[in-house]
């Protein structure tokens, strides 16, 4: 395959992962697991983006919902923890993996909270490439958004719901747990192998990746709990290296572009040929471009 061919293969395969039409998939087999992490809190595991949750007396908080077949293994997952039924989600952005649930839980009465963006984007059609994610029923829709963030004071917690500028795409929210100094990233940071997700479509951007990572790391310490939106439970230092490796990597594309060099051209150069990332659903060319695409705005 060649290296045109890979890019486009790529991109296909993340707009399967990320789109809610999901009927070629086969969910049976996947099974939900929970982690605790701190009194209250906990993650669950699945396909798609990992969720977390807030539970105790006062409600039961999802932080994304994945997929929609999924939604009845997410509430034994939930049940199984002693937690009261869903009474709130939280979507970190628009894609369908973190989203997929939201009309399950939408009409078993849950409220949907998301940045402004998240909404706009969930009730319009969305073209990426050549592919169109139909607009999401009504029932699917946040129902509360923010431009800049809100608060939960719930469950002997404060839940701090952040819009630091998105990045991954443009209505990224991070989720901070105060009391029990845990972070939820959303797409904004992956611990998975290959590179990071930037939704140039969806109005996504390296540059402000990097702005929110850099409030995030400003804002926790090495005891804090994060977790990924995609890959194991992570830490500080963690994601101290992952924006490491995302500023090397915009350093050499920008030398590149400032070259005078097409795309094509600084693809051809393998700028990252030594990061050592492995094989993920996003490949170095793709990174690569999507680089390229927020030097060139």
């Amino acid at each position: 395959m060649n290296r045109l061919a890979k890019l486009t293969f790529t991109a296909a395969a993340a707009l399967a992962l990320t789109s809610p039409t999901i009927a070629q998939r086969n969910f049976d087999d996947v099974e939900i697991k929970t982690e605790e992490i701190a009194p209250g809190v906990a993650v669950l595991f699945g396909a798609g983006g990992n969720i977390g949750l807030s539970y105790g007396e006062d409600a039961t908080v999802l932080i994304d919902d994945q997929f929609a077949p999924l939604s009845g293994k997410i509430e034994a997952a939930v049940e199984a923890l002693g937690a009261q039924p869903v009474k709130y989600v939280v979507n970190t952005h628009w894609h369908g993996d973190h989203t997929g649930g939201n009309e399950h839980f939408g009409k078993t009465g849950a409220t949907i909270f998301a940045h402004d963006n998240v909404r706009v984007r969930m009730s319009t059609d969305q073209q990426r490439g050549t592919r169109v994610t139909p607009a999401s029923p009504k029932e699917a829709l946040p129902v509360v958004t923010y431009g800049q963030g809100m608060r939960f004071h719930l469950n002997g917690d404060t839940i701090n719901l952040m819009f630091l500028g998105g990045g991954h795409t443009d209505g990224d929210s991070v989720v901070i747990w105060e009391e029990k100094n845990v972070v939820h990233m959303g797409d904004l940071y992956f611990k998975i192998p290959g590179y990071p997700f930037i939704d140039v479509d969806s109005g996504g951007d390296v540059y402000a990746a990097m702005q929110s990572l850099d409030l995030v790391i400003a804002m926790i310490d090495d005891e804090t709990k994060v977790i990924p939106g995609h890959g194991p439970m992570s830490t500080k230092s963690e994601l101290v290296a992952y924006r490491a490796m995302i500023v090397e990597a915009v350093t050499r594309v920008e030398a590149l572009n400032s070259e005078a060099k097409s795309l094509e051209e600084a693809i051809a150069a393998n700028p990252l040929a030594d990061f050592d990332r492995g094989e993920g659903f996003i490949s170095e060319d793709a990174f690569v471009t999507a680089i390229w695409r927020s030097i060139e705005g």
